[in-house]
């Protein structure tokens, strides 16, 4: 679960603004996915060597990075892939409608495996998202309008 979270939340920022700041969906499928891939491996590596597993008795080290870096990379690389459409009003549309999509079973997950209410998860998961994604759209949006001009 924290690797999805991480991979839907973290990745929003580098995705965005640059897709903000270029407008060019192409550049922002390649942020997309090296951010994926490189905050996927981090998490895996991260949760492989802080706890061999004996301490916490949370299981094998290898497996609970696999999933946390497998479960990072899915949720950074849902909302790239809608920037491999080549026409950017589009892509983004559909990039967000796909962020949308995550935030919303992010919630229900919570809900469903934490038992966490659905109201109180839906808002601190979207307000998440809106945070990250309102900055750096915001920030994407300044620095496209500098460099252009």
């Amino acid at each position: 679960m924290s690797g999805l979270i991480d991979g839907s939340l973290s990745s929003l920022a580098p995705i965005f603004a640059v897709a903000m700041s270029t407008q060019k969906p192409g550049y922002a499928f390649i942020a997309g996915l090296a951010t994926a891939i490189g905050t996927g491996t981090g998490m895996a590596f991260s949760e492989d060597l802080s706890d061999t597993g004996t301490v916490t008795e949370r299981g094998n080290a290898w497996k609970r990075g696999g999933i946390v870096g497998g479960g990072t990379f899915l949720g950074g690389i849902l909302h790239t892939l809608p920037f491999l459409i080549p026409d950017y009003r589009p892509a983004l549309m559909v990039a967000l409608a796909v962020v949308v999509i995550e935030l919303l079973t992010l919630t229900w997950l919570r809900h469903r495996f934490f038992d966490v209410s659905f109201a109180w998860s839906l808002a601190t998961v979207t307000l998440g998202g809106a945070l990250i994604s309102g900055v750096s759209i915001g920030l994407g949006a300044l620095l496209g309008t500098a460099v252009a001009g």
